[in-house]
């Protein structure tokens, strides 16, 4: 009996697993979350947020920030502290 549910707790982890990478770590999911990004970068500067203080505190270029106001799509900046 206890076999019969370490397999099914494994397969349920495992299920976790595929679906957590399908909806946090797949590219599809990453260019989502990079697009609601964008679309509250734009809504700030609606707003009257200035682009020195969005680019200050996602700590990025000003350049690049002005970019995706400008509804262009930059080259997305290398991940601050990644381990090599």
């Amino acid at each position: 009996m206890d076999r019969r549910l370490n397999d099914a707790a494994g397969r349920l982890l495992l299920a976790l697993a595929v679906a957590l990478h399908r909806t946090v770590a797949g590219g599809p999911a990453r260019e989502r979350w990079q697009l609601r990004r964008n679309a509250a970068l734009r809504a700030a500067n609606r707003k009257g947020v200035p682009v020195a203080e969005l680019a200050a505190r996602l700590g990025l270029s000003e350049g690049w920030v002005r970019q995706v106001l400008n509804g262009r799509k930059p080259a997305e900046p290398p991940v601050i502290g990644e381990a090599a």
